[in-house]
């Protein structure tokens, strides 16, 4: 199994929403705002290879949204997920699935793109997208709290095109190839899922919006767009645990500096930040 991280650029959030309760003095420190408060963030895929499949997770923010989209989360950056996928020596028609985390715009964008005719079609043409029927149905009638993240045009285009798969959910984590395990989490929006991949060299866990980036680690550390953070609390720590416990890797999709970290307990007996890697043979892996 190869894992690769598959930049697909960065945006701007405001530096609030992304720290939550933790007071600007402690956070600014480590993600410096500008003055309209918005933070730098990336738009980090990882590309899995294993047997004959080649899976994509999560697709970024895309390149298809107007002038007041692009106003407001200012993407930036010198490359996009296509170009990074290059560079790994993969197009876009050798994908074969992507593993959708859930369905917010800065997950799910870059899934479908304009064609020459002006129409939006699937960015991978030979991909199978898979998503949960729990976590399309919320996202299709979103709450008003959510209706920002939920856009149509990244959703139902999918659906029109008969390419999206269903993933069942359960409490349990679920097997969905070999090697991957799915676990659904509630706090962040509703049925996310949170991919387990074990490896030859040890397992490493893609954070999604459980933990945007390294930064989070804190329990108390909780972006305000969750909708359920006393759950997201409980999913934490439950991971951190399980992390520290086991050696996983954790790989952070939002962290605009530090794609992959291992923990450790600290002389309080806090789990907090370990080594930081850049990549996955920094960190050892085969």
């Amino acid at each position: 199994m190869k894992l690769t991280p598959v930049l697909a650029g960065y945006f701007r959030l405001d530096g609030g929403a992304m720290f939550g309760i933790v007071p600007k003095r402690l956070w600014n420190k480590l993600n410096p705002a500008d003055d309209d408060n918005m933070c730098p963030w990336a738009l980090r895929c990882l590309l899995v290879e294993t047997g004959d499949r080649k899976i994509l997770i999560d697709t970024g923010v895309g390149n298809k949204q107007g002038e007041k989209f692009r106003d407001h989360f200012r993407p930036f950056g010198d490359t996009d997920l296509k170009a990074s996928l290059a560079r790994a020596g993969v197009t876009p028609a050798d994908i074969t699935d992507v593993l959708l985390t859930h369905l917010h715009f800065d997950h799910v964008g870059g899934a479908l793109e304009y064609d020459a005719n002006g129409r939006i079609v699937p960015t991978f043409p030979n991909a199978r997208y898979w998503t949960n029927r729990p976590h399309l149905e919320w996202a299709l009638k979103p709450n008003a709290r959510e209706r920002a993240s939920f856009l149509k045009e990244n959703i139902v285009p999918l659906r029109e095109a008969g390419v999206l798969e269903y993933i069942e959910v359960s409490e349990d984590d679920v097997e969905w190839l070999p090697g991957i395990r799915l676990r659904f989490l509630y706090g962040h929006t509703e049925a996310m899922m949170m991919p387990l991949i074990n490896t030859d060299s040890g397992t490493v866990v893609y954070c999604a919006d459980l933990m945007p980036a390294s930064y989070h680690i804190p329990l108390p550390w909780i972006i305000a767009y969750d909708l359920r953070p006393l759950e997201t609390l409980k999913e934490k720590q439950r991971l951190l645990e399980e992390a520290l416990a086991g050696d996983y890797l954790l790989f952070f999709e939002h962290d605009p500096e530090t794609p992959l970290v291992r923990l450790r307990r600290n002389e309080k007996g806090r789990i907090v930040a370990g080594e930081r890697y850049q990549n996955f043979t920094q960190a050892g892996w085969q």
